[in-house]
Order: structure tokens, then sequence, then C-alpha cells
């Protein structure tokens, strides 16, 4: 009777939430090596409440206790003990997230990425080409070269995992965008429609116009006119850029100043989002050369300087 006894009570345990819905979620971490009986008392340390002796023999009796995945965890309201078996011999590891934004510069992106409690951070000695040489890229300079998105990751996950699955998903959408591209864009690689890209991305938070805005620069690109795009000016300034942009930093020839070169500046200035590759690699058809800001976030678009004047005049002056 004893027996049946605690039979029943052993099959009701493992089917009884272990914290109910008036406590939070509890983290606990599962050492590499460990098996069932240093699993349960390593998750009974962490404050779950569950007795060692009961999870070890619940591991074993559904031939499992070999299989749980060392690893950082998440124990929700809810979850039963079999349900946490499941869990471990799954690795279903406590998640975090980071989300990189359109827009920014790799520096932005370090910072973001350093700053995250979530991560081991393998790369913060690392300089911007010892990170682009760790997560084997081709490439030696980074601007540019991650797609901003949201990143899903298992809490204590090196920080490289989030460089490497970046920069995969950037070369996949720029490839992507490249094999379907008008032959008759002026880019000699992937690299310079990524480089537009940038550009693109920065000089607009208009979706609607970034076909129209890339037009007007692959326009420009084919009559080897100066693209004369603030961002590029600012990036090049670097540190000294206070928030304001004057007529002496436009005169300032720098490598980045498209007021005094032709052409694209040398590396993408931020990171670009798809929209901003889409636009680049599929730009708006039109006869437009040039465009001014109106001040409420749109832009007018002109085909002559004269009309262009006119725009100014009107919108900025």
């Amino acid at each position: 009777m004893l027996a049946i006894a605690g039979g029943g009570y052993f099959v009701y345990w493992s089917q009884h939430p272990i914290i109910g819905d008036e406590i939070e979620a509890i983290e606990f971490t599962i050492a590499p090596g460990s098996g069932a009986h240093a699993a349960g008392q390593q998750i009974a340390e962490a404050g779950v409440p569950i007795e060692p002796l009961l999870f070890n023999l619940l591991a074993r009796v559904t031939n499992k206790s070999s299989k749980l995945k060392a690893g950082a965890y998440e124990l929700k309201p809810g979850t039963t003990p079999l349900r946490l078996i499941d869990q471990l011999v799954r690795g279903e590891f406590a998640q975090e997230q980071l989300t990189i934004i359109e827009g920014w510069t790799f520096r932005q992106m370090r910072a973001a990425i350093a700053a995250h409690k979530g991560l081991k951070h393998d790369t913060v000695a690392l300089s911007d080409k010892e990170v682009m040489s760790a997560i084997g890229s081709e490439y030696k300079l980074p601007e540019g070269m991650f797609f901003p998105d949201t990143y899903l990751f298992a809490k204590g996950a090196s920080d490289l995992q989030i460089y490497k699955q970046a920069h995969a998903m950037l070369l996949s959408r720029l490839n992507e965008a490249w094999d379907k591209r008008d032959p008759a864009l002026p880019y000699k690689t992937p690299y310079e429609a990524l480089t537009m890209a940038s550009i693109v991305e920065k000089e607009t938070g208009q979706k609607s116009e970034r076909g129209m805005i890339a037009g007007v620069f692959v326009n420009r690109l084919k009559l080897g006119m100066l693209l004369q795009t603030d961002p590029t000016v600012i990036y090049g300034m670097g540190n000294r850029y206070d928030g304001k942009i004057r007529k002496s930093d436009l005169e300032t020839d720098t490598p980045y100043n498209t007021y005094t070169r032709t052409g694209l500046p040398p590396t993408p200035i931020a990171l670009p989002g798809v929209q901003s590759l889409a636009a680049a690699l599929a730009p708006a058809k039109t006869p437009a050369l040039y465009f001014v800001s109106k001040g409420n976030g749109t832009s007018q678009f002109s085909d002559n300087l004269t009309d262009h004047n006119r725009a100014v005049n009107k919108y900025q002056r």
C-alpha cells in the first residue's frame, strides 16, 4: 500500500506545476558534464522548489538522465517536472534578444552588443578588423556589413554569434537583391550597391521615398555628377561632427566628402535595412537629379537646377 501511495504521489508530483502563476520565472544554469543528480541539485540551489532526488528519479524512469543539455534556462510558471525534463533534453535555453537598428553605424552596433548583459563578451578586446576575421568574413572593413534586425540567442551565448548571424544575413539579403538587379545600374560590385543602400538609409526615414532618392543618386552616378549628400560628409567628419554641418565642412576634403569627390565613398556609412537595399538595386525610374527636404519628413524632387533652386528657396530659406 505504501508503495502504491508513493507511486501515486510521484506521478502526481511529476505532472503538477513546480511554481504557480504568482511566482516570477526562475533562472538556473546546468553546468557541462552534469548528470541528472547534479542537475537536480543545481536547479534546487538556484531557488527552484524541486526535490533533487525526485528529479533524478524522474530523469531515470523516463530514460533521459544522460540526455540533459548544459546551458542557461528559465523555469516559467506552470512548468511541471516532466516538462522541465523535456526542456533540458531539447536544450530550450533561456532566450535573450538584441535589436540592431537600421541606420546605425558599426560603432553603435558594437556599443549595443558590448552593453548587453545576456551575452558573453568575447570581442571586447578585438579591433574591428579582428572581429571580421573572427567571424570568418572575407571583408576586412565592417561598416555596413551587418543586417539590422532582432536576433534571439541563448543567455550567455558568445557575442560572436550575433556578429556571425547579422553578417550572414546581410550577405544573403545583399546577394539576393544583387541577383535581381537591373544590369544597367552603375555598380561594379555588390559592395558598391551596399554603399549606395547605406546612403539611402541615412538620407531619409520615409520608406516611400527611398526608391526616388536612390533613383536621383543613380542618375548622378551615370552622369558623373557629384552626389553631394550630407550623410557621407558627416560620416567622414567622425568625432568632429557636433550635430551641425557647416559650409567649411562641405569644403573640407575627405574620402567621404561627396561634395569634393565624384562617385561613391570608399565604404558604406551605416547599416542599411532591407528596404534601402531594395531601393539601391531597384531604384525608381525618374529623370530627377535633385531633391530637398520640405521640413516635414518628405522631399521635393526636381529634374533641373532651376527648379531645384526654387524648391530650396521655398523650403529651406
